[in-house]
This record gives C-alpha cells, sequence and structure tokens, in this order.
C-alpha cells in the first residue's frame, strides 16, 4: 500500500485447509478503504512499517490488534454462503482493528480504567468508515449499529453489574470482565452522542490534535477532552461527569398537546432517569443529550420523513421549537438519526401508526429504531410477546435490511422462548416457524433473505410436517428453488434434527465424515450434545465440566448443543450440579474456558422463582470471586427479567 511516498506492505494468512475460501481481494479492499479514510481523518500517517492480518484457529475473541500485525478469528473465512450481514460484521471487525494502529498502538492509554474509550473509539470510527468512506458498500453501517450494538448496550446497562462507561479497575479480572456492553457498545453509543454534541469537524481537529501531541505516548481521558474543548468551544466536564461516570439509562418521551383545531399547541421532550438495577451502584442522573426529532407524514402507503428538528435535551422536561399552529405529522421520533443513548418511547398517536406501518418506513434507520424500541418494551414487559410477535410478522416481510431481519429472527426465537407465557408458548412457536416457512417460499431465489429465513425455518421447525422438510432439504428429497444446502447449512439443518430426536449418532458420523474439518468436530459435538436424551446429556456435562480436556472452541459448541429450549425437564436435574461445580471450575480453568461455562451452563432455561431461590442460596454460602459473582448475578437477572415478561405476556391473554 503506497502512502505518502512510502509503501506500506500488506499481508494476508491463514490455515492451508482453508485457502480456497480466503477471499483477499475483498478484504483488502476493506483494508485499503480503512488507510485511507482513517489517515485523512487523523491527519496521520500509519505509523508503523507493515500490515498483517492474520486468521487464526479457536480465537477467543472476535480479533486482536498488534503493532503492525492482527489476529483474527479464522470463523471470518466464510467456508459455505452466508449474507451480507456477515461481511459487513467482517469488515467492521477489520476496521476497529485498524484504527487501534492509532487509538490504542500510537497512542495507549496509561491505565485499564480508560479501556473504554480505546474500544470505543474503535468501534466509532470503524462503522463511521463503513457509513461515510467513499465507495464503502455498508453506507447503512448506523443502522446496523442501532439494531445489534444499541441493543446489546442497552441489555448491558440493565443488569445488577452495570457500571460507569470509566470503570474502576482493581486487578486483573476487573479487566477481563470489562470487556464488556458497557466498554465497547454504550462507549461508541456515547462517542457518537459526543460527536453530535461537538460536531464532527471539531470532533477529527481535536483527534488530529491529540495524535500529534502524544504520539508513541500515553495519555488519560483528559488529554483527549481537553483537545475536544479546544476545536469546539464546548464545556465537555459536565458532559463528561454525567456520562462516563455514572451508569444507566435515560428514557425520552415526547409530550404533545393539540389545539381546538388539531394542530400542535406544544411539544415537549420529557426525559427520565429511572432507578438503576436492584445491587447495582450509584444513583439514576439526568444528562444532556443531543438529538434529532424526526416528523414523519404517510405519503402514498410510506413513511415520508418531513421534518427534521435538532436540539439539546437537559434537565427534566425541554421545549421543542415547533411551530405552534402546525400540523401534527402522523409519526414522531425522538432520537431520530441515533445521535444520542437512551431508550425511546412513542407517543400513543405514533404508536398507532407505527403498529401498522414499520415496515413502511422509507429509510432503513428508523424502522430499526423502531424495531429496536419495541424489542425493549418487550424485554421490559411493557409489550407482550404475543404482540411483539404479531408486529414482526406484519413489518418483516417489508424489511430490506438483512442484519435487521436476522437480529428480528434471533428476537423472536429469544422471545418465544424466555419471555412468553407457558400457556400460549406452543402457540406462538407454531405461527413463527409457519410465518418462516412462508416468508422462506417467497423470498427471491438464492437472495440472503431466503439463506436467513431458510436458518430461521430451520431453528423454528417443530411440527412433524416441518421436520419432514428439514430432513428432505437435508437429504435432497425436498428443494427450494435457488436454495442451495451446502456444508454450514447441512449442518444447521442436522442439529435441529438432531435436537429433536430425529437424527441419531450414526446420522451425525455420517455428516462429519464428509466434513472432515475443525468447523465440522465442532457442528458434530453441538449436534451431539443437542440430542433430547439423558445420556447426550450427561455425556456432554461430563465432556465440559469433568474432563477438562476439550479445545475452546469444542467446550463452546457442546454448551450451545446442551443447552435447548425445548429441552426444559431433562436440563432440569443440571441445576445442582451447576451450583455444587461451578466455582470448582472458576478456581481451576482460564478465564475465557471457565466464563464459557459460568455463562453457558447457569440454568437459564429453568425460569422459575426456585432457580432465583437457589441461586441466591449459592451466593450467599459459595463466596464466589468478584467476577464470577457478576457473571452468575447476570445470569440471574436474565431469569428474573424472564418471568416478568411472562407474566406481562399472561395478563395479556
Amino acid at each position: 500500500r503506497r502512502e505518502g511516498g512510502r509503501t506500506v506492505p500488506l499481508g494476508i494468512y491463514c490455515r492451508p485447509s482453508l485457502a480456497e475460501y480466503l477471499d483477499a481481494e475483498e478484504i483488502f479492499d476493506v483494508t485499503r478503504q480503512g488507510f485511507d479514510w482513517f489517515q485523512e481523518k487523523f491527519d496521520y500517517a500509519y505509523p508503523f512499517e507493515k500490515y498483517d492480518q492474520l486468521f487464526v484457529p479457536e480465537f477467543n475473541a472476535g480479533a486482536m490488534e498488534n503493532a503492525g500485525a492482527v489476529t483474527i478469528r479464522d470463523q471470518y473465512v466464510f467456508r459455505s454462503k452466508v449474507t451480507d450481514a456477515a461481511y459487513e460484521t467482517r469488515a467492521e471487525t477489520i476496521l476497529h482493528e485498524l484504527a487501534h494502529m492509532w487509538f490504542g498502538d500510537l497512542v495507549t492509554m496509561e491505565w485499564w480504567n480508560d479501556l473504554w474509550l480505546n474500544e470505543s473509539f474503535a468501534t466509532y470510527t470503524s462503522i463511521a468508515c463503513q457509513a461515510y468512506a467513499p465507495g464503502s458498500k455498508w453506507p447503512h453501517s448506523w443502522t446496523t449499529f442501532a439494531n445489534s450494538m444499541k441493543t446489546w448496550a442497552y441489555r448491558q446497562d440493565q443488569l445488577p453489574s452495570t457500571h460507569p462507561i470509566m470503570a474502576d479497575i482493581r486487578d486483573l479480572d476487573d479487566v477481563l470482565v470489562n470487556f464488556d456492553g458497557i466498554t465497547y457498545a454504550k462507549g461508541a453509543s456515547v462517542l457518537k452522542q459526543l460527536v453530535a454534541y461537538v460536531g464532527m469537524d471539531a470532533f477529527f481537529q481535536g483527534v488530529q490534535e491529540y495524535f500529534k501531541a502524544h504520539a508513541f505516548g500515553n495519555t488519560r481521558l483528559s488529554d483527549l477532552l481537553g483537545a475536544l474543548e479546544k476545536t469546539s468551544g464546548r464545556d465537555l466536564k459536565t458532559w463528561s461527569k454525567k456520562w462516563l461516570e455514572t451508569a444507566g439509562i435515560n428514557i425520552l418521551r415526547p409530550e404533545i398537546t393539540l389545539a381546538a383545531d388539531g394542530t400542535v399547541a406544544s411539544f415537549h421532550v420529557r426525559q427520565e432517569a429511572p432507578a438503576l438495577p436492584s445491587g447495582a451502584t450509584g444513583e439514576p442522573v439526568l444528562r444532556p443529550h443531543r438529538i434529532a426529532i424526526g416528523c414523519y407524514d404517510l405519503q402514498d402507503g410510506k413513511l415520508v420523513r418531513t421534518d427534521r428538528i435538532e436540539l439539546d435535551v437537559d434537565g427534566e422536561l425541554t421545549a421543542v421549537p415547533f411551530p405552534a399552529g402546525t400540523r401534527r405529522p402522523d409519526v414522531v421520533l425522538l432520537n431520530d438519526d441515533d445521535l444520542s443513548y437512551a431508550k425511546v418511547r412513542l407517543d400513543e398517536e405514533s404508536l398507532k401508526v407505527v403498529t401498522a406501518h414499520l415496515g413502511d418506513f422509507t429509510e432503513s434507520l428508523p424502522r430499526a429504531l423502531c424495531w429496536a424500541s419495541a424489542w425493549d418494551m418487550t424485554r421490559d414487559g411493557e409489550l407482550p410477546t404475543r404482540d411483539y410477535l404479531a408486529l414482526v410478522l406484519s413489518g418483516i416481510g417489508k424489511e430490506s435490511d438483512i442484519g435487521v431481519v436476522q437480529s428480528l429472527h434471533r428476537q423472536v426465537k429469544l422471545a418465544l422462548s424466555m419471555y412468553a407465557a407457558p400457556a400460549w408458548r406452543e402457540t406462538g412457536m407454531a405461527r413463527w416457524a409457519d410465518a418462516a416457512l412462508e416468508q422462506l417460499r417467497a423470498a427471491a431465489p438464492g437472495s440472503d433473505h431466503q439463506l436467513a429465513w431458510a436458518r430461521a425455518f430451520t431453528a423454528a421447525a417443530r411440527s412433524g410436517a416441518h421436520l419432514d422438510l428439514v430432513q428432505g432439504l437435508l437429504d435432497g428429497r425436498e428443494t427450494v428453488q435457488g436454495l442451495v444446502i451446502d456444508t454450514d447449512l447441512r449442518w444447521s439443518l442436522l442439529g435441529r434434527l438432531a435436537a429433536t430426536g430425529r437424527a441419531d449418532e450414526q446420522a451425525i458420523a455420517a455428516e462429519l465424515e464428509r466434513d472432515r474439518t475443525s468447523a465440522g468436530e465442532q457442528h458434530a459435538a453441538s449436534a451431539r450434545a443437542a440430542r433430547p436424551t439423558a445420556e447426550a446429556k450427561a455425556a456432554a456435562w461430563a465432556a465440559v465440566v469433568e474432563a477438562d480436556t476439550l479445545p475452546n472452541a469444542v467446550q463452546e459448541a457442546v454448551i450451545g448443543g446442551f443447552q435447548q429450549y425445548d429441552q426444559e425437564e431433562l436440563l432440569a436435574p443440571y441445576t445442582a450440579k451447576y451450583f455444587a461445580a461451578v466455582k470448582g471450575v472458576w478456581d481451576t480453568r482460564s478465564h475465557e474456558m471457565a466464563s464459557q461455562i459460568a455463562i453457558g451452563l447457569f440454568p437459564t432455561l429453568h425460569i422459575s422463582p426456585e432457580t432465583l431461590e437457589t441461586t441466591d442460596a449459592w451466593l450467599a454460602s459459595a463466596e464466589p470471586s468478584a467476577a464470577l459473582r457478576r457473571l452468575v448475578v447476570e445470569s440471574r437477572a436474565g431469569v428474573e427479567r424472564a418471568l416478568k415478561a411472562r407474566a406481562a405476556d399472561a395478563a395479556a391473554g
């Protein structure tokens, strides 16, 4: 790569067995685009002599940067067809690690309490590069950010373990458990808010001064904020204190009053600071927000933005400069363009229109914001699971963004499994499986949507007829025009058949013989653990908990197969076994291996008050380390949330 009169050699490496699948030119294109955009925005030439990217097996993280060399998990070398969302995610990872060459390696934070800034900056700038770099394939990347990264942040920020973005780091355990949704996703969301607050030009001018002043040195947050204050003229001390040193999420609601003639008489934004989760430290606070308000009207069946108002929201109530006497828009969307980090609620009239027309927004980002709000309401028990399913079924067929579609697939599966009232759950599951099959058959042959719906249908298949179709697709008796049953899709089909008792050890062994690779071994291990027999569960448990001989990727696969939503009765005996074993596992295994077990084998699917009581008794008596306590408390919170959501869904019946 020629840069300013010098050549920076670029290298890409992978195992010989994956070389035929390595799309090196695609990866080089993304890398070159990152070089161009970052060097322009940072006004600082790439600071090292070469840049290598190494796709390595069984890597615990997505990727890890070193000066001039990045290691990346080799699942990003795609053996089978994947959707564009997977390529977008890979590109974001590539750009994230490249950004670290400047923010992290050229300038390094002094101590781990600023870990968040290192990771958040790389996340923010990688997505900004995808959104704004000339020729980018993913100009919609902020939609993906809103629909995936921010939902991770909102989930993490509502756990008892929530903490300020600037975390108190006392030891190595604190460092390891703080590679979380606050450090990455909330931090990046708040940086996006900071960019809106100071202006993008002032932000990057400040970053340029920061790099020049501190090249090959160590810094604190105050060094960056000082540079941004200088270039923007904004006082960031209050902003920093409220955003970086406190935990929790604000809620923004519109308050609109109408005159007798139906025009808008007044318009305010009300900000709330809900109580922090039980067990969290700190107090709720109101924060300054820079937001946009979108005004949308139905035009020829489409929701079109007809006005946009950008303003600072501060304190409990903020007046919106909306001209009196103006007709009320059909939809008023707070935090349009997703500039700030806050839960957003719709007023009653907007909610009615969005419920009927969510798929009719002409742009993907407002759709994603409304989808995210609906999901947030479902998790909070404000929207019953059955109503969330109805909303998704009414709008997902119109959703063009494949990343949003796949995110909705995951959320519907989770909602039906965890948040649906048990008495209605089978009805909801059947409705979703029928809808998934209908969408699969309707999707354009060979399209990303077709592949995504094939996977969603496979995961949802429950009835005899549906499972017969899954079997038929696997053995070739059934076909869907344009759908290629390649290696990884075959494993998905077989995995579902194994979990429902339709595929035995002989079938799994035969499939592994077709795919004698490390990936095949992981799929086979997951399928074996998924079988609905006491013997399969006992073997999986012994392999993970008792033997301590599995490679990390295989252990992860076994745990994923072991936990099946349809097998609660089979899994019930393992609640007591988990609490008897987890402390010993934590004390004797590496952090990554122990974390997989502590999180993955927690009795998440045994949603009952008894699980909460058993967990509380263990927490009171076992004296776990702070890091293990945190992981168990977070898992406990998931069960508690599910109980509340199930009660809300039952009440709607």
